[in-house]
């Protein structure tokens, strides 16, 4: 199979200048520190960071590939109900590899798939009007089990589910994602009988896409779960080797941690030249913001670490924000998402008598106009100084998405060590949490809530 590749030419000083580009002197002098991060990221495999085994967690999916042959024809619609980390990777898989238009006319057999990641009012309850849960199996997702986005959806739909279905025949439209021992819905398995799968420790919510976390929802609408692994575990090992010429993971987080510590370069541009590529960059964007946006130090002291991610779609965005990419200020790189053969190709037509002007258009192919627009971006922004890498897929399947989803993993964990952050917690996350809980009442929280309530007890100022 062939590989993802990463290019950084426009990224060096020699394509956009000394005081945008890295050297390849500065390289070389993070190919030390480079290799020890990796040491350090790579000795916790066994340990704490579960997650760099799951390419090769093969019984594990072959327990999700029985589960969904099981199910299958069952049900018209697949809804995740989880949040963060429990709900970007499933949706970025899902518009990847099954396409934009999967839910409008799904493949026989296959059913849709809705990701509800959100408990805004409108989104959840236009869902119920319009959709039968009857006919739909939903995914609870959630290792606490604790989450409160999470399991308020969970308990409106199992209400749903039981006026229904009764009580006996709404559990097989249920399946639960969570701790194999700890938490409430493990708790709800065990009394529910609900089928279940687990996310296995070691595996925190941003790292767990490879896990049933995102791999059931993707059997279950057509994704070839496998094919994804085999590609994630080619990245794997191309990512042991500690020489950072030859390890992706290792320049691309060296190069994020120097735009931003050297150049001053603290916006990271995720610009996705594919359509079915473009949720990926929501997915990457809470795998670095929640892993390196920290407070603190590993050692304690206060940094106020991390670079601010963006997401861009070419074409679209071509005509919204490269105008300020191009010309507003030097505080961004960018990381275009190229794909060289798309599944296919549309001819634009015969130009008609009297449009002369668009007769550069006539006969050619949008793949070709498509790609002329990304590499157009890549030249203006190199012409303007600001500094870029390509991540080239050699086409957009299962095998070649699985392998950015492990480079972008690993990098990112490479980059906590630049950063001397961890990347493995959430304070942050948590501190709001503990905050919703306080104002929903929760018990437990009261002295939170009183604190709260104090610190916003001035007289509001609207206009």
């Amino acid at each position: 199979m062939e590989s993802v590749q990463l290019d950084y030419t426009c990224a060096l000083a020699d394509a956009v200048g000394p005081e945008h580009g890295i050297t390849e002197a500065d390289l070389d002098a993070l190919a030390a520190p480079s290799a020890a991060a990796l040491r350090g990221v790579l000795a916790r495999r066994e340990r704490d960071l579960c997650w760099l085994g799951l390419p090769d967690a093969h019984e594990v999916r072959g327990r999700i590939g029985e589960y969904a042959a099981s199910v299958a024809g069952r049900f018209q619609n697949v809804v995740v109900l989880g949040i963060g980390g429990s709900a970007l990777g499933n949706t970025a898989l899902f518009t990847a590899l099954q396409g934009p238009f999967h839910n409008l006319c799904p493949p026989d057999g296959l059913p849709r798939l809705f990701v509800l990641d959100n408990v805004d009012p409108d989104l959840i309850g236009e869902w119920m009007e319009r959709f039968d849960p009857s006919r739909t199996l939903f995914n609870v997702i959630s290792k606490s089990g604790g989450t409160a986005e999470t399991m308020s959806q969970f308990l409106i739909f199992r209400d749903l589910l039981v006026e229904r279905l009764g009580e006996e025949g709404h559990r097989e439209h249920v399946v639960i994602t969570t701790d194999a021992e700890k938490g409430v819905l493990r708790e709800v398995v065990e009394r529910e009988g609900y089928a279940s799968f687990v996310v296995p420790e070691g595996v925190g919510g941003r790292f767990s896409v490879l896990s049933p976390v995102g791999l059931l929802s993707s059997a279950l609408v057509g994704v070839d779960i496998e094919s994804l692994a085999a590609g994630a575990a080619a990245m794997a090992r191309r990512c042991e080797s500690e020489r950072l010429g030859e390890n992706p993971a290792l320049v691309y987080a060296a190069l994020q941690w120097w735009m931003q510590a050297r150049a001053n370069k603290p916006i990271s541009v995720t610009f996705a030249y594919s359509h079915r590529l473009r949720n990926l960059g929501d997915w990457y964007a809470q795998l670095l913001a929640e892993s390196i946006g920290k407070r603190v130090s590993r050692g304690g002291q206060e940094c106020f670490a991390g670079p601010t991610p963006v997401r861009a779609v070419g074409v679209t965005d071509q005509h919204s924000q490269v105008q300020l990419y191009v010309e507003g200020p030097h505080d961004k790189w960018f990381t275009l998402l190229c794909v060289e053969r798309p599944h296919r190709e549309v001819t634009i037509p015969a130009v008609p008598a009297g449009l002369e002007a668009l007769d550069y258009l006539g006969g050619r192919g949008l793949g070709e106009l498509f790609a002329a627009e990304r590499d157009g971006t890549r030249v203006a922004l190199r012409e303007a100084s600001r500094p870029s890498v390509s991540v080239l897929f050699p086409t957009v399947d299962a095998h070649s998405v699985g392998q950015y989803l492990f480079l972008m993993e690993l990098a990112v964990a490479v980059m906590g060590e630049h950063y001397d952050v961890d990347a493995f917690d959430q304070p942050g996350v948590e501190a709001g949490k503990v905050a919703a809980y306080a104002l929903m009442g929760r018990e437990g929280y009261e002295e939170r809530r009183a604190a709260i309530e104090a610190a916003g007890s001035g007289a509001p100022r609207r206009v």
